[in-house]
């Protein structure tokens, strides 16, 4: 058992969210993440109560609103980069351990290492 966690330890503290272990480029894309999701949000918002937005073309339309426009390009562009697998990966790693691992009552923490469960008591 000592094995295993000395294995996973390294590879799950790698992965781990950034505001545990201080990787500030991860935390990087997250914000930027935010802020362009928010950006866009916004953008589309705006869009979407424009009056003028139901009387002319979807591309004058985008057109007259560069700010969703470029927002919204840069979140497309953010995600065809990849940034959603850096801001998510890390969680879906240690969900699929918690599983794996939930069958031999064991689980684990943030870091990677080992929680012993105890045993249910079979009657």
């Amino acid at each position: 058992m000592n094995s295993l966690e000395q294995a996973e330890a390294p590879r799950v503290a790698s992965l781990i969210p950034t505001v545990v272990s201080g990787n500030c480029q991860d935390l990087k894309a997250f914000e930027l993440l935010i802020v362009v999701s928010v950006c866009t949000a916004t953008g589309a918002w705006n869009w979407l109560i424009d009056p003028e937005t139901q009387k002319v073309s979807f591309f004058t339309s985008l057109w007259n609103h560069p700010f969703f426009t470029i927002s919204c390009i840069t979140l497309i562009g953010l995600f065809f980069a990849g940034i959603h697998k850096r801001v998510v990966a890390p969680s879906i790693i240690a969900a699929r351990c918690r599983t794996v691992l939930a069958e031999y009552n064991m689980s684990c923490d943030d870091t990677g290492k080992l929680i012993l469960k105890p045993r249910p008591h079979v009657q």
